[in-house]
């Protein structure tokens, strides 16, 4: 039996596909262009790659670093850990290496009334393939 099969004879359970699908299903996901213009019109791109990652792959110059494991308590305008321009109000766009991790984490900032968070399709990977000006 497939792990998915196995996922889905459990009541309850879900793949990490049927996660992804579902937190997918309520971002308006931007490509890296699109993201790059809100970020130039006031947007706040968020880099949540682990430090390692972004030594090794590189990083995007002026994108606020956040960690995952901290991203909700930094962005939620009721946390006592917020960050000063956390906002329900704020669009924030959610950057991971290729586009997964950060459509998890985008959707957890909705949960908490951030309607405007997204992630870029293909991460940071699809990102730095955009032509420089």
């Amino acid at each position: 039996m497939t792990a998915a099969a196995t996922a889905g004879a459990r009541t309850g359970l879900r793949t990490i596909d049927q996660v992804l699908e579902q937190a997918r299903s309520g971002l308006s996901r931007l490509t890296p262009a699109q993201a790059a213009d809100a970020w130039r019109a006031g947007a706040v791109v968020v880099d949540i790659r682990p430090a390692a990652q972004r030594a090794a792959e590189g990083e995007l110059p002026g994108a606020l670093v956040v960690e995952r494991n901290v991203l909700e308590w930094r962005f939620d305008p009721a946390s006592d850990a917020r960050l000063p321009i956390a906002g329900y109000d704020l669009q924030v766009i959610v950057l991971c290496q290729e586009g997964y991790t950060s459509s998890l984490a985008a959707a957890a900032l909705q949960e908490l009334g951030l309607g405007r968070a997204t992630d870029v399709i293909g991460g940071w990977a699809a990102w730095r393939e955009l032509p420089t000006a």
